[in-house]
């Protein structure tokens, strides 16, 4: 009764430990720090409570069809300089392709896995690669290692992907406010240019055209934005009141 006592006991604090690495998690995502922070937080937090020798976060370059290693919490600079994967090559690219998490027991002796010189120097043995995918489309991928032979549990599987959805929550995220912040220094930028063109247009009696093709030539010229033509206009207006 004593060592079951136990076991309840131990698994109860390994639950706790894995709801508390996933509410740091959570927090670290909904706050303002940058992406490469938040991604370096996850798989430190990861390995933590995976108990592993290393992890790694891989987000999917979509143009070379490759996945590029964005984090990791190693210290090896040899696993950190590792060449890129191709979607469907190695045990990371088929999880990447296939979307679904794949274990193996020794990545030393298995085929498909592509960095084996790697593993036997840095004394990597299983692995268990998890996608990181946003409503179905695939992103990344999530690794963690150990450095001795370990089959993987349900339980283990479903906390790392649940950070793996933590993660890619975080990129798109970044992404959308990357995007509307892109989005609304256009709008502001044409909002100026137009006030500098009109000032142009009622001090030079010129057409639109014309005062927007003065404001291009000077910007050209000074190898400056429009956007800072068009404030420095605006200002030698308002001083000049």
């Amino acid at each position: 009764m004593r060592q079951k006592g136990k076991k309840s006991k131990s698994k109860d604090k390994s639950y706790s430990k894995q709801l508390e690495a996933l509410s740091r998690i959570s927090k670290a995502i909904s706050s303002e720090i940058y992406l490469d922070n938040i991604l370096k937080l996850i798989v430190t937090v990861t390995a933590e409570v995976m108990g592993s020798k290393i992890c790694s976060l891989m987000l999917l370059d979509e143009d070379r069809k490759k996945l590029v290693v964005r984090a990791t919490q190693s210290v090896s600079e040899e696993y950190n300089r590792k060449p890129n994967v191709k979607l469907g090559e190695g045990i990371a690219g088929r999880v990447a392709q296939e979307n679904r998490p794949i274990s193996v027991l020794d990545v030393r002796k298995d085929s498909r896995y592509v960095n084996v010189r790697i593993a036997r120097k840095e004394n990597l043995c299983s692995l268990l690669s998890v996608p990181l995918s946003v409503r179905g489309k695939v992103i990344g991928v999530i690794n963690c290692y150990t450095s001795s032979p370990h089959r993987f549990s349900k339980s283990e599987m479903d906390v790392l992907s649940a950070v793996a959805n933590q993660a890619a929550v975080a990129i798109e995220n970044t992404e959308l406010m990357v995007k509307s912040k892109v989005i609304q220094e256009e709008l502001e930028t044409r909002k100026l240019v137009e006030r500098a063109k009109d000032i142009l247009m009622e001090e030079l009696a010129i057409s639109g055209q014309e005062a927007f093709r003065k404001i291009q030539k000077q910007s050209m010229n000074s190898r400056r934005p429009m956007r800072e033509i068009a404030e420095a206009i605006i200002l030698a207006r308002e001083i000049r009141k």
